[in-house]
């Protein structure tokens, strides 16, 4: 019986996605037998196969097998590491069991392929590495990996981490943010049953048809934006996606799935916006869409701050400048220009963007 861990250490497995081939590989007795058989083309090769080795490997019952994801009863480990030993994929790392911060992934692919394979997964960006005021993490084989010798838990990489993959077990991930998502089409549910009347079942399908009668800029509507979102944060009103910001974080897994590349990333504190990406001249917006950007140019004439400019015959907004003066909603003769409410940073994100490196409170 091997003693019980001094150091007082707790396993966390270091993948929280399902890009290994889980549902396929989980016919394996063991992980070892899973991994022998090999991976797929767009299955992840360093992530968890879900057989469940690590679970029969604990004598305490402290880990479990939820819906192919590994949970632990903190109250019932022992830290004996047995876990860690039985995992093939050497996913379970070994930390502190006070540590609140957690980097759950082990992709060492390049940011590309990884974005691809896995919307959990970590990209390399080493946004947290920069940020972190106690140069607790580095990048290792392109993912993020924190030394809890120096981690203060001050939440700057949670807020910093451009994916928001970074588990933070004391702050509300959904406030800890600075951007959040927004989507640029406000007329869908046209271009949606036109879609649907045509056989496409997803927004890749929809973006490849070449219809008449409809906008092929705007949304589709049928949701592989909301299904790729891991905060619950969009969903489909109409055919068109909505994004709350209020649980929208900014990780961008809406931005890498969305064949249309209507949703953007703009900052969390609210601005000015135009819901509209269509590159149709003007007329023919007119005729396609009644809530489209005419391309009259008043807002882009009007804004005091010289924030707006034409593109392709439509207003597009910095909003990180915007400073929320309102002419540019009043100007607008089709009323497309969308105010967001601009909501209060808690009081711990600002004290975590003041932390990071060279960075102050907003």
């Amino acid at each position: 019986m091997q003693p019980i861990n001094e150091k007082h250490e707790i396993p966390f497995i270091k993948c929280s996605g399902c890009a290994a081939g889980k549902s396929r590989l989980k016919i394996y007795a063991t992980c070892e037998e899973a991994v022998k058989s090999g991976f797929l083309a767009g299955e992840c090769q360093y992530g968890c196969v879900g057989a469940g080795s690590c679970v029969a490997a604990c004598t305490k019952g402290a880990l479990r097998m939820v819906d192919g994801t590994v949970e632990l009863d903190k109250e019932k480990c022992d830290g004996c590491g047995d876990c860690a030993e039985a995992c093939v994929q050497k996913l379970i790392h070994m930390v502190p069991d006070d540590v609140s911060n957690f980097v759950p992934c082990s992709n060492q692919d390049e940011e590309e392929i990884a974005l691809r394979l896995c919307g959990h997964s970590c990209i390399g960006c080493g946004d947290c590495a920069e940020a972190c005021p106690e140069e607790a993490i580095t990048i290792v084989d392109n993912c993020a990996v924190i030394d809890y010798e120096k981690c203060v838990g001050c939440a700057a990489c949670t807020v910093s981490c451009r994916k928001k993959i970074i588990v933070d077990t004391y702050h509300d991930l959904t406030k800890l943010k600075s951007t959040t998502a927004f989507i640029r089409c406000r007329g869908g549910w046209h271009n949606h049953d036109v879609y649907v009347k045509a056989g496409a079942t997803n927004c890749r399908e929809a973006s490849k048809l070449d219809l008449d009668g409809h906008c092929s800029y705007g949304c589709a509507g049928f949701g592989d934006c909301a299904r790729a979102c891991r905060f619950d944060a969009i969903e489909i009103t109409g055919g068109t996606a909505k994004v709350n910001p209020d649980k929208c974080v900014g990780c961008t897994a809406c931005v890498h799935v969305c064949p249309q590349e209507l949703p953007i990333i703009v900052p969390y504190k609210g601005a000015k916006l135009v819901p509209c990406a269509s590159q149709d001249d003007p007329e023919t917006r007119k005729k396609l869409c009644w809530v489209s950007c005419i391309g009259c140019g008043d807002c882009a004439a009007n804004c005091p701050d010289e924030l707006i400019h034409m593109e392709n015959g439509r207003a597009v907004i910095t909003p990180d400048r915007c400073e929320d003066c309102n002419i540019c909603s009043y100007v607008c003769p089709n009323g497309v220009i969308t105010a967001r409410e601009m909501p209060e940073y808690t009081y711990v994100q600002v004290r975590a963007m003041a932390a990071q490196k060279g960075g102050a409170a907003k």
